[in-house]
């Protein structure tokens, strides 16, 4: 369908300095709706999640998912050719995201108090793993480290020693990208009060320690933190997965005691179950979560993973299939929302998901995932350079 509604960054420009996750998330998210993103990337290598693996039809997963809808202008920054060009590029541009290495943003005379005069009303975005100041303000920085580094390995996994787990996705990246992209849209509506652009700082660190509020204040003046649980909840049970009859996997979540009892009623067909004296309140059954846990495992196993859902929908209690990734390509309520489009990419057509949050107002734009230096030529020729000096910029190894 053809976009004719306005989107809410139409006519927005950002220039990214990105690579890996955190700044290029963030960046999809400004191009999803509608601003012009264009990627620097170095020449002849670029971001280097291009090569993490080759699992979309010879693209690399992480890149597919985070650079739709973008530019690509190869240019090294390294050499003096490339400033006017990047000068060029900012004298027209709303936004600078970056998430270079610690400092090298700096050296390269684009921190904010450097551009700030030059273009007051750039806003400058910086994305890094610890922030500015600190002791820790030029350590490297990956997700898996800050996953560490914010305590969210301290409660994730199983109980025993060694059974340490990270997060399956990059969350500490995926934290930092939200954070920067709501930066940059509040620095935008800042920006049309005062005529001025501004800096964001935002950390890897503080991104995920935010989300990580609850642990925290469960662990308040010294108490003892949540115990890792596996995939169960810490303090609340029955809530996590059990084995149904089959092979089946079902994952089941209570929240208070009307609902312990209709899970007995209705579910274990066991209403006495409620007032046992051992589960008859939440901390009793999460005390006693291993004798609770080998009597619904026993009732489980006489019925098939469908059985287990039909009695939960029946009685209201909260429950979702532990799906694949093969189940989530295919899962019926995306399906129905109609929440998948096809996006072109160097490979071709992918399959791509429509941004959450769905506005009635607008379609998000969702256009092709950028092969290298795609776009640099009629990017140099929007800025007025003849082919001559492209000829010439590449020849040299600037573009």
């Amino acid at each position: 369908m053809t976009q004719t509604a306005p989107r809410p960054l139409d006519g927005i420009t950002v220039v990214s300095l990105e690579h890996a996750i955190a700044a290029p998330f963030c960046t999809r998210q400004l191009a999803d709706l509608g601003a012009r993103v264009i990627k620097v990337e170095r020449p002849g290598s670029g971001d280097f999640a291009r090569g993490y693996d080759q699992r979309v039809d010879g693209l690399a997963s992480h890149f597919v998912w985070t650079n739709r809808s973008k530019e690509s202008l190869t240019l090294d920054l390294k050499q003096q050719a490339a400033d006017g060009i990047l000068d060029a590029l900012l004298a027209k541009a709303d936004v600078l995201v970056q998430n270079l290495a610690p400092g090298a943003a700096a050296r390269m005379g684009l921190s904010f108090d450097t551009l700030h005069p030059r273009f007051p009303r750039l806003i400058v975005c910086d994305i890094s793993g610890y922030g500015a100041g600190g002791p820790y303000e030029n350590k490297k920085a990956y997700d898996l480290l800050i996953q560490s580094e914010g305590g969210f390995l301290s409660v994730t996994g199983g109980p025993g020693d060694g059974e340490l787990a990270k997060a399956g996705c990059s969350i500490a990246d995926i934290a930092a990208g939200m954070y920067a992209y709501t930066g940059v849209l509040s620095a935008l509506l800042l920006r049309d009060k005062t005529g001025l652009g501004s800096r964001i700082d935002v950390s890897m660190l503080e991104s995920l320690v935010e989300w990580m509020g609850y642990p925290m204040y469960y662990a308040y003046n010294g108490a003892p933190p949540p115990p890792r649980a596996g995939a169960s909840h810490s303090t609340i049970y029955p809530y996590g997965p059990f084995p149904t009859g089959g092979g089946g996997t079902i994952m089941l979540g209570l929240q208070n005691e009307r609902e312990w009892a209709l899970f007995c009623e209705k579910v274990l067909l066991d209403p006495a179950l409620a007032s046992d004296e051992r589960f008859n309140a939440n901390f009793k059954r999460s005390e006693n979560r291993e004798v609770l846990r080998q009597l619904i495992v026993e009732r489980f196993a006489a019925l098939s993973l469908d059985e287990v859902v039909a009695r939960l929908e029946h009685a209201q209690i909260a429950n979702a299939r532990v799906n694949d990734m093969h189940g989530v390509w295919q899962h019926p309520q995306l399906q129905a929302r109609d929440r998948w489009r096809e996006v072109d990419s160097p490979a071709g057509k992918l399959p791509s998901l429509l941004p959450p949050g769905r506005n009635a107002a607008f379609t998000p734009r969702m256009d092709a995932v950028p092969a290298l230096g795609q776009h640099t030529a009629g990017i140099l020729a929007e800025l007025g350079l003849s082919a001559e000096q492209r000829a010439s910029l590449a020849a040299g190894g600037v573009v």
